[in-house]
């Protein structure tokens, strides 16, 4: 049990770290979400349409301008 309790240690990399996504490909992804929840919008909008929009909308307020 006294291995769980120490901290874990170990060495990092100096080299360069590739993103987890691209901002480009973030900006697609919010463009699509937007696209799928406006295009399905005339059917009352299901469960899925309004946490893909509002998900696209909070992605897209934490994504830089520019």
């Amino acid at each position: 049990m006294d291995d769980l309790a120490s901290p874990v240690t170990g060495t990092y990399s100096d080299a360069p770290r590739e993103p987890l996504i691209t901002l480009i490909e973030a900006r697609d992804v919010v463009r699509l979400l937007l696209h799928f929840a406006e295009t399905h919008s005339h059917s009352h909008g299901s469960d899925e349409e309004r946490d893909a929009y509002a998900l696209a909308t909070d992605l897209a307020g934490r994504l830089p301008s520019e």
